[in-house]
């Protein structure tokens, strides 16, 4: 007898959190460190979520797998990775604080996530990114093979008010 799909979700949902510590810092999946408030100030601010709700990045974080950086308490990093952990991941809302930048940790928080056990043996792992293709390229990613093929629905702009979006 197989396992059901049901058996699969209960797996996922109780995947035990993984941690890598380098030096004075930590890189875990425990949604429980999760600095909510700090993911929020970041996102917000960041040119591709300008004006993110808060609940949004809770949904956002509930529904995939995440990696924070710790600096001791402090959250000074964040990645999440949508998936179905079968066959398709997409990475999403990667950032490193300004001030801890110039140390590795993109690079290591990228060795995290390709290494995650939920994420082997997928056919397709995806991203967009307006400045990141040279940390990304030494994972292997590369521009789309046929982007005729790629299609989106793409509202840029859905977090803003009227009045913010006149501003830009």
């Amino acid at each position: 007898m197989t396992d059901s799909v049901s058996d699969a979700v209960v797996h996922r949902k109780f995947e035990a959190p993984i941690e890598a510590v380098r030096g004075e810092y930590t890189i875990s999946t425990d949604r429980a460190r999760i600095d909510v408030a700090a993911v929020h100030a970041f996102l917000s601010r960041s040119y591709w979520s300008p004006g993110i709700p808060e609940d949004v990045i809770r949904r956002a974080i509930a529904g995939a797998t995440c990696f924070g950086i710790y600096h001791g308490r402090e959250q000074v990093g964040f990645a999440r990775v949508i998936t179905d952990q079968a066959t398709y991941a997409y990475l999403a809302d990667v950032y490193v604080l300004e001030s801890h930048r110039g140390r590795g940790l993109a690079k290591w928080m990228m060795e995290v996530i390709m290494a995650h056990p939920s994420l082997q043996g997928l056919r397709r792992f995806s991203l967009s990114t307006r400045d990141a293709h040279g940390l990304y390229s030494q994972f292997g990613f590369e521009p789309v093979a046929n982007p005729n093929g790629q299609m989106e629905i793409l509202r840029r702009d859905i977090y803003l008010g009227a009045t913010q979006r006149e501003r830009i």
